[in-house]
């Protein structure tokens, strides 16, 4: 099943709405300029196949590290780290007035397998269908993803000054629990002061709109653990139903 993000889902993950958020108002209702230019951040990074088996990470932090740039955030603040092929994590930072330790935004660039075969669509092309948005990814994670980069580069737009530096990190296999590559767990192993930070900010919890205006945030605790276990049994044959 793909995901699907509803157009105004976007405005309460968007903290105090800093850029703005897509609304449900009707699709012929032109887009304000912050939304489009969050709109294209969007669908490049959808439209960047990131998977295990063909995907290219890599090339997707390269896509916003050049969206960062563009944005006006200096080079020299923004880093791509590869820990291996097709393999990539981008690491950038606002700097602030360093009253406060940073904070840190992170999301994963990378995402679980999509067969084409398995779609009604090409799960790597970003539709918009009755008010929602469809494609891998869409959600988890690259709708956090993009609004972080669109709000970074927003940050910069407005001369903002805060009284922490802001530090984005977007990273490779999450999905993926026994990876080397782990871009946290790399980054903290390797690259530990670019991302040290007070506190962070990632995926999980939620919100909602009413009326178009952001109502409830949801923060989530914790997270669920899995345990594999492989069972054997032998007994004679017989009906499943009276063993």
């Amino acid at each position: 099943m793909p995901f699907h993000l509803r157009l105004g889902v976007l405005a309460p993950i968007i903290v105090g709405a800093l850029v703005g958020g897509l609304s449900c108002a009707p699709a012929a209702e032109p887009l304000s300029a912050d939304q489009q230019a969050f709109l294209d951040i969007y669908r490049e990074l959808i439209e960047i196949n990131t998977t295990e088996s063909s995907g290219d990470t890599l090339r997707a932090a390269e896509a916003m590290a050049a969206r960062l740039r563009d944005g006006g955030l200096p080079a020299e603040d923004i880093k791509v780290l590869s820990s291996g092929p097709r393999k990539g994590n981008l690491v950038a930072r606002l700097r602030g007035t360093g009253v406060r330790r940073p904070l840190l935004l992170l999301a994963h660039l990378d995402v679980v397998e999509a067969k084409r075969e398995d779609w009604d669509f090409d799960p790597f092309k970003l539709q918009e269908a009755d008010g929602y948005f469809r494609a891998r990814g869409a959600i988890d994670d690259k709708a956090m993803a993009a609004i972080f980069v669109a709000n970074m580069i927003g940050y910069v737009r407005a001369g903002y000054k805060p009284e922490r530096d802001i530090i984005l990190a977007l990273t490779t296999d999450e999905e993926l629990s026994d990876s080397p590559h782990n871009g946290v767990r790399w980054l903290l192993q390797h690259h530990r002061e670019l991302i040290d930070a007070e506190f962070a900010i990632n995926e999980g919890g939620g919100g909602a709109l009413r009326n178009g205006q952001p109502f409830r945030l949801a923060v989530q605790l914790a997270e669920k653990v899995y345990q594999t276990y492989q069972l054997e049994v032998t007994d004679r044959g017989g009906h499943s139903a009276a063993p």
